[in-house]
C-alpha cells in the first residue's frame, strides 16, 4: 500500500456497530447478554433461547446509521 493511499483511508470515519446487547427475558425476567451480528443486516428477526431458563424468544434487532442496535426479546408464544 502506498503512503498516500493510507492517508486517504485514515480520513474516513469508521463506524463500529454494536455486537452485544443486554435484554430481559420475557419468561424469567433475568437480564441476559446476547451476541449480535451486524453483518446479518440492519433489520433482523430470529429465535434464541434464554441462557437462564431455556425458553425461546423472538429477537428483533434494528441498527441505525451509527451502528447502534435496538434489540427486543419477546415471548415466542405470544
Amino acid at each position: 500500500m502506498r503512503d498516500d493511499e493510507h492517508d486517504e483511508d485514515a480520513g474516513e470515519a469508521e463506524i463500529t456497530a454494536d455486537t452485544e446487547a443486554t435484554v430481559r427475558c420475557p419468561y424469567c425476567s433475568e437480564e441476559v447478554e446476547i451476541t449480535l451480528d451486524p453483518d446479518s443486516g440492519e433489520a433482523q428477526e430470529y429465535v434464541e433461547d434464554c441462557a437462564v431458563c431455556c425458553q425461546p424468544w423472538q429477537v428483533t434487532v434494528h441498527y441505525d446509521l451509527e451502528g447502534r442496535a435496538e434489540v427486543t426479546a419477546t415471548a415466542l408464544d405470544g
